[in-house]
């Protein structure tokens, strides 16, 4: 049986290096199964200073809702540093741009709490449930 996919996924963390990792190592583990391809990370919300007519203003550029629309991936997975609250608001941006994306909230500190290869053993746990639903 050939594997399923590709399914295009975009990860939310701050630690865009570790997240290509430790997706790379999930995709390994489960490429007999499925093809992930890890399209790119965000780091969800960044607030900017911009200087106009003398006059400091703050905006918010969203880069869920710019990668989402750029890529158009099938999956989004959140990182364990953001809050259940804060996993909601990312994925509720991911929804608002493409309604039927898989969603995957990695629970809050789990990469603090048990490292690495705690991640990737639970998310070669999980992903087969998410990506066959």
């Amino acid at each position: 049986m050939s594997a399923k996919g590709p399914f295009h996924l975009v990860t939310v963390n701050t630690a865009p290096e570790r997240a290509k990792r430790l997706i790379g190592r999930v995709a390994e583990a489960l490429k007999d199964q499925y093809t992930i391809i890890h399209v790119d990370n965000c780091e969800s919300k960044h607030i900017v200073l911009e200087w106009d007519n003398n006059r400091l203003t703050i905006a918010e550029i969203d880069e869920v809702e710019a990668k989402v629309k750029q890529h158009n991936p099938e999956v989004l997975f959140s990182a364990s540093m953001w809050s259940a609250e804060e996993a909601q608001q990312i994925h509720a941006i991911a929804r608002s741009v493409r309604p039927d994306i898989k969603l995957h909230a990695i629970p809050e500190g789990l990469q603090v709490e048990r490292g690495p290869d705690a991640i990737v053993e639970y998310l070669c746990e999980k992903v087969p449930v998410l990506l066959d639903s």
